[in-house]
């Protein structure tokens, strides 16, 4: 019996990782939509921008990347199971855009809101990015247009 409990723990460290690295960025970018309790077409056109430059998608696939991602979001306990899969996967500099692409998604409707705020400096300390990196996205997406 103790060998069929620790059989399940290395078939479960095994299994491959569910989240594709731009499903797993979309679903911090829908995080930051959804920290002000309200959606609007300027926050879903801004996270369709920054998903077109992380990884050149086109409007199709944002579309369906940001249904995908909030489902995902949605029934996720933690931010925890996305941020891994940026940390093994993205470098400093595409850690870097990603945040400047969360600043940009909440700078995209009335102004930056404090849960927005909140949510993006708790992705930025998950994924490990120094505090002055999250000043400068968060400059950089303030002054863009």
């Amino acid at each position: 019996m103790i060998e069929r409990l620790l059989s399940l723990f290395r078939d479960e460290q095994k299994r491959p990782e569910p989240h594709h690295i731009s499903l797993a960025c979309a679903a911090l970018l829908a995080e930051v939509m959804r920290a002000d309790h309200a959606i609007d077409s300027e926050e879903e056109h801004a996270l369709a921008q920054v998903m077109k430059n992380l990884f050149g998608l086109n409007d199709d696939e944002c579309t369906e990347l940001l249904h995908d991602a909030l489902q995902r979001v949605e029934h996720s306990s933690d931010l925890f199971q996305f941020t891994a899969v940026i940390n093994q996967q993205l470098d400093a500099a595409g850690k870097f855009r990603l945040v400047r692409g969360l600043w940009q998604v909440a700078y995209s409707s009335n102004g930056l809101d404090k849960y927005e705020e909140h949510i993006i400096r708790r992705i930025a300390e998950l994924l490990y990015v120094p505090h002055s990196e999250f000043i400068r996205a968060k400059l950089e997406a303030r002054d863009s247009p």
